[in-house]
């Protein structure tokens, strides 16, 4: 007798025989009474949810946010109420543009998420590894997306599409110079930076608001892959990322990131000498120098990747009393998108799985669709105001200060109209060392060499040639390609 327990199907009824289909007969086809066969066929079919169409590869890990610094001036959110409270958190990192099988060494972006289970709800730090990106309007995500992603008719990554986008588009240059320098290859997920990227606002107890902007500095200290050594793995260990991070924790190396934040008041906002909300710049920190609010450690794998990291849905839409948005045009845009991603991925009750659902107590008048996981809300009423005692309510105290959002009749201000495109890539290309600088030539060139289109190649030089033209000349004679035609 085995002191196993007993394998069942999904409906609790024990299986007998796991290794054979019944049949007609010994030789005879197979019975469609066989409810085992038909419930594990049944099943693998729909063992994939869709993956996201964005940040499709991933890896994560659970761990604790506590608190080093007070800013309790700036936001009455309870979790950084006190120096040494500690809140759980669960992260998920990403690349951007592959799909689910594809490499963690490629050249990409890093998505750095983090949900944070407070006891006022989930918040969701939803960033990237570079603090800015590659537009700064969401109309033009989905169009970005699709050059980064397969030639509808070869099914091939397209650098015809890429560069064309970008040369288009000269708003992307900073975060070009960025993906094409060594911080493109990070040497996994612990050796990285993370960021909001957008602008978000805290506001504190007297209703008083200021805008932020969040970094996560990891104390591992920046590694980064040369070209040929991120190719090389990608073709011997493409789960390169995944593997370093999950033996660290393993091993008790508990990666830790120094959370910080920069601080501008509303009146320094509106006379900013540009948009503070432009989610292709930065704020110098030497104005706006980084304030240490608490540290982050990953300090506990998931148990299941399916359940834990592949169903996890983050949202920046998610805040807490304490936080709340800005008028940055593409933060503004996920907050509808990211939900609304997950609702068609996972399904209309995603948060109610564990790795989403509030770690703190939460009612709401939601009730049915697809996979509901608990009593539905049993017998009490779905609305509200309602008259029944000890149903949720609205609490007004929670009401958050307005947010100012300037003139809010319709308008379709042209992003164009903004044309420094260019200094803030031309401080970091100045700012890297001579052996950066030619290795980003270098890689900008060997991705550019690709490109057919000689007229998207001349009109990429000239917005490099803006940038430096030390950085155009570099590229430009890698390609063949004569100062003369893109104005150098």
């Amino acid at each position: 007798m085995s002191d196993k327990p007993i394998l069942t199907t999904n409906f609790g009824q024990p299986v007998a025989d796991n290794q054979n289909t019944q049949t007609a007969g010994p030789r005879g086809p197979a019975l469609l009474q066989d409810i085992h066969l038909v419930e594990k066929l049944a099943h693998f079919n729909r063992e994939r949810v869709p993956e996201r169409v964005v940040h499709a590869k991933g890896s994560g890990a659970h761990g604790t946010f506590r608190v080093t610094g007070d800013i309790t001036q700036y936001t009455c959110a309870r979790l950084f109420s006190q120096i040494g409270k500690e809140t759980p958190v669960f992260v998920r990192f990403s690349t951007v543009g592959g799909e689910s099988g594809s490499a963690d060494t490629e050249r990409d972006p890093r998505g750095f998420a983090v949900k944070f289970y407070t006891e006022e709800g989930n918040w969701d730090m939803v960033g990237n590894n570079t603090p800015v990106f590659f537009i700064k309007d969401p109309l033009k995500f989905p169009d970005f997306i699709h050059t980064q992603k397969r030639n509808p008719q070869t099914n091939l990554k397209d650098a015809n599409a890429k560069w064309d986008f970008w040369s288009l588009s000269p708003e992307a240059l900073h975060q070009v110079v960025i993906l094409f320098s060594d911080r493109g290859t990070p040497d996994g997920f612990r050796f990285m930076h993370g960021f909001s990227s957008h602008t978000f606002s805290l506001y504190n107890a007297a209703g008083e608001r200021v805008w932020v902007k969040w970094h996560f500095k990891t104390k591992q200290g920046i590694k980064n892959l040369h070209p040929t050594e991120a190719g090389r793995l990608a073709g011997a260990d493409p789960d390169h990322a995944q593997r370093d991070l999950f033996h660290a924790i393993e091993r008790g190396e508990y990666p830790k990131w120094r959370v910080c934040l920069q601080v501008m008041t509303q009146e320094q906002a509106k006379t900013f000498r540009w948009n503070p909300f432009d989610l292709t710049k930065t704020w110098p920190q030497g104005e706006f120098p980084l304030i240490e609010v608490g540290e982050m450690e990953l300090n506990r794998n998931p148990q299941n990747y399916f359940a834990e990291v592949e169903q996890a849905a983050l949202s920046p839409a998610n805040v807490v009393p304490g936080i709340g948005f800005s008028p940055d045009k593409m933060l503004q845009g996920r907050l509808f998108a990211y939900n609304d991603a997950h609702r068609y991925r996972i399904g209309t009750n995603y948060a109610q799985l564990p790795v989403n659902a509030p770690q703190c107590p939460y009612h709401n008048n939601q009730r049915a669709g697809s996979m509901r996981f608990d009593g539905n809300g049993g017998g009490g009423p779905n609305y509200e105001p309602n008259s029944v005692p000890g149903t949720p309510a609205e609490a007004p105290q929670f009401r958050e200060p307005p947010l100012p959002l300037g003139d809010v009749a319709a308008w379709q201000y042209s992003h164009r109209d903004e044309d420094d495109h260019y200094s803030q890539p031309r401080a970091l290309f100045e700012l890297m060392k001579a052996d950066q600088q030619q290795l980003l030539i270098d890689n900008i060139a060997g991705s550019m060499k690709d490109v057919t289109q000689a007229g998207v190649v001349v009109r990429q030089l000239g917005h490099f040639h803006k940038v430096h033209p030390r950085l155009a000349a570099g590229i430009a004679q890698q390609l063949g390609v004569a100062p003369a035609a893109y104005g150098g």
